[in-house]
């Protein structure tokens, strides 16, 4: 094994032990093959280049140009152009996994689960810390700043752990960075041999008392500064905290032994509080409603399904404002009614998300808070928590009538295809019993109606805080069957079914009322926790559905006032009324204060952007171009090829320098044909005895056979004769020679001689040449201070 590969294999293993540091952070760790996998196939372009060889750069640009079309077939390769060759879907696809990742990594408690942005991450940040160490040791043969980018790795992990084993991940990082410095050491005492090799030994056999040999005093340093590095640190204050730090003790990642609860990941934490021995109080309220049976507290609203779970999506966040804007959707004509609740949060209790009754229209509280407009949340910044705190929300009771539910007309359309998305792996089961449960209804609102009903009255559901959330898309279609689940269950599967109906949907947690006290306040508990379905109207908004029987209180717009029936009485609408989609949106008083695009059709998450005309006419011409260079670039060595033999046997020209040039270019291309057929170069043997091995391993026809012999003896003319004197048919000669190896060769070796044609390498060595010859010119070119001599020897 040469010392470069094995250098490139310690730089590979140093940024693989190096970033082990990150495996506590997220759950599961099965990103870490992926990442062994890419990087090994980034380390062994390296390997390959450098054995061409190519000059540094192209070295560099080669290993990058692979990473990201690995990165582009693992993660964005249906937005890719065959897959592997990134264009402006796949960047923007990229950027859009980015910044996933980012609210990932600002929202979730360590170990935080693998989500796709988080996993591009991590997996990017791997190859380019191992693209970097590669870079530095190998190509640039400098060991020693390459621990540089392994120290940066290591140095995120470990402010972003909670502590515990990182001593553990510093030692084997440290042990990787080490084995790259006595790899590089001993790739360069080979190349001196054994001169370093220990301390001469006296007559007498006893070694001498001189210096001890550097690979054994590199060892002593490295195990005396790696044993500083972790004594020193236990004598320095602990610095706590980091991005994905828990807030504060509690259910959940926190180390106390209290319990906050996760409104992001209600899967476990829900059902953690739920089960809590004792039902410690979170939230204690003072509002001026007597009706407590609409006082949710809202969290946070979870409006990306993926099969699997329901989590909230990216959205973008800005400062609080003083009056937040009527809830979008929300007509003037319903029913409202202004409620101000002043909540005081445990000192234990340490939520990033504010909970409030829903909609707010406004709230004051101090500290650094954000606010979300479309799901009306209010956000920490900066590690700010609810802990202790205490605000004053003004928030609407909105109390829409059946009659309003039921005539509402079509949302629009990109709300609808945003918020009734679902994926292909949705059981069909669940749009089965969906369709089943709401047969005979004649609207949207009976038969969200008819959901609830199902859920929580008819159905034969139990309410059980002992049953496993589950994963995965069958957990949904195993709750219908097994029907028993907590809230977490219930609100799931309506939501999932809902926007199978083309409903839009989402799930909201937070907490349902509270118990009254004796001082009028009301208390908010653990077990109070919970989820609950939002459905959306044309005309009212995001409303509340119940659908966990024996938690929360069922709407009243959903109950029913006649006996034995399960809906409740809407008036027939007029016959002036049209009870079909109207041709336009309705107005709503959101239109002018929220998001007044999404009024007209579209919303920014799902409306595409377009021109007055049409695509614009830049964006047009790059996906032109993008087709065509991916197009050319795999036929690149091809057509350098057929131009290449066009030139080398054109004209000979007139001259005696032309022929000679000719001629020299024509046993070229013969050479150059043989290497594309299987027979590589040989320079150092004569025209003669090259032709002869030409003509021997091609197993060529007579006549093939003096065509090479008349070239290779028209080359010793031009090389040793004083007047060479020009041959005719030397072109010919070389189609000959051509044509007679390719009909002895398989397919496969005319397949590759047409398209992957082996002496396309000159390209390569030509521009490695090209940047050898400017690098040269350049240090040519530079000044030099030479310095000035002494006064003693300008006497002399």
């Amino acid at each position: 094994m040469s010392g470069r590969t094995r250098m490139a294999l310690c730089a590979a293993a140093a940024t693989l032990m190096a970033s082990c540091a990150l495996l506590p952070l997220v759950s599961p760790v099965t990103w870490l093959m992926q990442a062994i996998f890419l990087l090994a196939v980034q380390t062994g372009v390296g390997m390959a280049t450098r054995r061409v060889p190519l000059a540094r750069p192209l070295t560099v640009a080669a290993q990058a140009l692979a990473a990201l079309m690995l990165l582009t077939l693992t993660f964005a390769h249906q937005q890719a152009i065959i897959g592997v060759i990134p264009g402006p879907e796949a960047f923007r696809h990229f950027g859009d996994l980015l910044q996933a990742g980012a609210d990932d990594v600002s929202r979730y408690s360590i170990p935080a689960p693998l989500s796709d942005g988080i996993r591009l991450m991590l997996i990017g940040g791997v190859l380019i810390i191992g693209l970097a160490v590669d870079t530095l040791a190998v190509t640039f043969r400098s060991a020693a700043p390459a621990g540089l980018p392994l120290l940066a790795l290591y140095s995120v992990a470990a402010g972003l752990s909670e502590g515990g084993a990182d001593w553990l991940w510093f030692l084997v990082a440290a042990a990787g960075y080490l084995m790259l410095l006595l790899a590089e050491g001993r790739d360069r005492l080979s190349q001196w041999g054994r001169v370093f090799g220990g301390a001469p030994r006296t007559p007498g056999g006893e070694p001498g008392g001189g210096a001890v040999a550097p690979v054994r005093t590199g060892r002593r340093i490295g195990m005396v500064a790696l044993g500083v590095a972790l004594v020193v640190p236990l004598a320095l204050p602990a610095m706590n905290g980091g991005l994905l730090d828990a807030a504060g003790t509690g259910v959940g990642s926190g180390r106390g032994g209290g319990g906050t609860i996760s409104a992001v990941n209600p899967l476990v934490s829900l059902r953690d509080s739920l089960n809590v021995d004792e039902d410690r109080e979170v939230l204690s309220l003072k509002t001026n409603t007597a009706d407590l049976s609409n006082l949710y507290l809202r969290i946070v609203s979870l409006d990306d399904f993926d099969g699997t779970t329901w989590q909230p999506s990216k959205r973008s966040i800005e400062a609080v404002p003083d009056k937040f804007p009527t809830p979008f959707g929300l007509g003037a004509e319903v029913r409202r009614a202004e409620v101000v609740t002043t909540v005081s949060a445990a000192d234990w209790y340490a939520q990033n998300w504010l909970p409030m009754p829903y909609p707010p229209s406004g709230v004051d509280i101090i500290g650094n808070w954000r606010y979300e407009p479309l799901g009306m949340t209010v956000v920490g910044d900066r590690r700010q928590t609810t802990r202790g705190e205490t605000y004053t929300v003004r928030s609407l009771d909105v109390q829409p009538t059946a009659e309003q539910l039921a005539e509402a007309p079509e949302p629009p359309a990109a709300l609808k295809r945003e918020f009734t998305e679902l994926p292909d792996s949705l059981p069909s089961a669940v749009r089965r019993t969906a369709r089943e449960v709401t047969e005979g209804a004649s609207s949207h609102y009976e038969q969200a109606v008819k959901l609830q009903e199902y859920f929580a009255v008819n159905g034969g559901f139990q309410y059980d805080t002992d049953v496993k959330v589950g994963s995965g898309p069958q957990a949904i279609a195993r709750f219908l069957k097994d029907k028993q689940g907590f809230c977490v269950h219930f609100s799931f599967a309506m939501a999932a079914m809902a926007r199978s109906l083309d409903i839009p949907a989402r799930v909201a947690v937070g907490f349902a009322p509270g118990t009254p006290q004796g001082d009028g306040s009301v208390s908010v508990g653990l077990r109070d926790a919970h989820a609950w379905p939002e459905l959306y109207f044309e005309g009212v908004g995001w409303t509340r559905f119940e659908p966990t029987p024996t938690r929360g209180s069922v709407p009243s717009y959903t109950q029913s006032d006649t006996p034995g029936s399960t809906l409740p009485d809407v008036a027939r609408p007029s016959q002036s009324t049209s009870t079909g989609p109207s041709a336009t949106p309705s107005t709503s008083e959101s239109c002018a204060g929220q998001k007044p695009e999404l009024c007209a059709s579209e919303s920014p998450q799902a409306a595409v952007a377009v021109g007055g005309d049409g695509p614009r006419w830049y964006v047009l011409v790059a996906w032109v171009l993008g087709g065509a260079a991916a197009l050319l670039i795999p036929s690149a060595p091809m057509l350098w090829r057929l131009r290449t033999r066009a030139r080398r046997l054109g004209a000979h020209g007139r001259t005696e320098a032309e022929v000679s040039l000719h001629t020299l270019a024509v046993w070229q291309e013969l050479t150059d044909t043989a290497w594309d057929f299987g027979i590589p170069p040989d320079d150092s043997q004569t025209p003669r005895k090259t032709a002869a091995r030409i003509v021997r391993l091609g197993l060529l026809d007579p006549p093939a056979a003096d065509s090479v012999h008349r070239v290779a003896d028209a080359v010793e003319q031009v090389l040793y004769a004083p007047s060479p004197r020009p041959t005719a048919g030397l072109a010919q000669d070389v189609r000959g020679v051509a044509s007679d190896l390719r009909s002895k060769a398989g397919w496969s070796t005319k397949l590759r001689a047409l398209l992957a044609p082996r002496s396309s390498v000159r390209v390569v060595w030509a521009l490695t040449d090209r940047w050898a010859d400017i690098k040269r010119r350049a240090a040519a070119a530079r000044p030099t201070l030479r310095r000035p001599s002494s006064p003693g020897q300008q006497q002399g």
